[in-house]
This record gives C-alpha cells, structure tokens and sequence, in this order.
C-alpha cells in the first residue's frame, strides 16, 4: 500500500530560517545554531515550570513524595 504524502505549508519561522540559512555554513556553525535554539527552548520550558510549580503551590516536598509514591499497577 503506497504512503500518501500531505504538503505541508511552512510557517513563518521555518521560511524565514530558510532564507537566513540559505548559504554555505560549516559544521561549527551548526553546532552553534543547534545550541542556541536549544538554550532557547530549555529556557522556555524552565519558565514554564518555574510558573507550574507556582500556581500548583508545589515545594521540596512535593517531589519527595512523588518520588516516594508507588504508581505501578500491583500483578495478580
């Protein structure tokens, strides 16, 4: 059975990281851009869970406990 394949249009940051990146670049540029959108996206992750554990009222203690809990589901 044949895959069907669907277009996909780009948005806005893919087009315009296509033109930026439209030239030669060398491995250690690449490695540099990878670490940066990395950094980026680790920084948005902390912020948000940085404003989960906030509105949750979440502490140490929390995570001990959860660390402590037995979640699995007990075998017959």
């Amino acid at each position: 059975m044949a895959a069907i394949h669907q277009s996909t249009k780009l948005n806005a940051v893919q087009l315009h990281l296509l033109k930026m990146f439209a030239r030669p670049m060398d491995e250690q540029d690449l490695a540099a851009i990878k670490s940066l959108l990395s950094n980026y996206y680790a920084q948005k992750v902390d912020a948000e869970s940085e404003k989960l554990w906030d509105e949750k009222g979440m502490s140490q203690q929390t995570i001990d406990d959860l660390l402590n809990t037995h979640l699995r589901t007990p075998y017959k």
